[in-house]
């Protein structure tokens, strides 16, 4: 991405999340600041007729895109009422959950491009949102430090239980790059968990999902974010293994659906080409 730009699929993902909290009902993700944070020009005209979005942002990937977002917050809460006090948002882009956060007893990190967060700031004290409680911004940019001296810097506590949210990121990596990250992750030990989104690899897609992703990849190379990993969910769970985590799942695209979308309940289908994986450094208590 450019320095002098907040990240186009940063960009991409919240309008697609701004536009599901206004044409999908009842939604897959509840989230009242999805409108405030996306491009102005955008948000005006959305806000204005959200109709002619509808087919243009594609509901099988706005289904997708809050889904992942609703299953990484499941997972949170159930960590915070185990004793969870710190979340990560690694490459949180235009996300929101530091405004919605309603326990003062969660501390969260955003970390990020220094261009992206610096946008997502600028849009916020714009449209008259106070800073958040609680909430430490951090940008920094991935490719000059490993994430655990990342993490370090930003103040994040490695004795105490850690929850990170790692969305939208890792099929813009290489995969040795993936596979460091998880081992920085995983060596805080006893006490981490992470969600984190994958790219399934073109071997095991559909080919109504190859075309879907042809189309993204062409897209994603011309803005200068191209694709660079994809996994079969056994290298995932491997990666995962090997990184130190004990408790390890993967969530299809079929799985998801029936989490969040059984029986038309809100006329929505989870598409796309990516799984979710969750991993822990422990089994938690059910």
């Amino acid at each position: 991405m450019r320095a002098d730009r907040t990240s186009l699929t940063a960009e991409y993902v919240a309008m697609h999340r701004a536009a599901h909290q206004l044409l999908d009902v009842p939604a897959i993700f509840d989230d009242p600041f999805a409108v405030v944070v996306t491009d102005p020009r955008f948000a005006r005209a959305l806000l204005a007729d959200p109709e002619p979005e509808r087919p243009r942002l594609a509901p099988g990937r706005r289904a997708f895109l809050a889904a992942r977002s609703r299953y990484a917050e499941d997972r949170l809460a159930l960590a915070v009422e185990q004793g969870c006090e710190q979340y990560v948002v690694l490459g949180a882009g235009l996300d929101t959950f530091c405004l919605r956060n309603g326990d003062q007893a969660l501390r969260v990190f955003e970390i990020d491009h220094p261009a992206t967060q610096a946008i997502k700031l600028a849009r916020l004290r714009e449209a008259g949102v106070g800073m958040p409680a609680r909430t430490s911004f951090y940008a920094a940019d991935f490719t000059h430090q490993s994430l655990r001296e990342i993490l370090h810097e930003a103040g994040v506590d490695h004795g105490r239980r850690i929850f990170v949210s790692w969305l939208g990121v890792a099929q813009y990596l290489p995969t040795e790059t993936v596979r460091a990250a998880l081992q920085d992750i995983g060596s805080f030990g006893s006490q981490v968990e992470i969600v984190f989104d994958y790219t399934l690899h073109y071997d095991l897609q559909s080919a109504a999902q190859r075309s879907v992703f042809d189309k993204w990849r062409s897209l994603a190379d011309l803005e200068g974010e191209p694709f660079r990993s994809m996994f079969t969910p056994d290298e995932v769970m491997a990666l995962c293994a090997s990184a130190g985590f004990s408790a390890v799942r993967t969530e299809s695209l079929d799985e998801l659906n029936a989490r969040y979308c059984a029986a038309g309940y809100n006329g929505l289908q989870i598409e796309g080409f990516n799984q979710l994986a969750y991993a822990a450094a422990r089994i938690p208590s059910p």
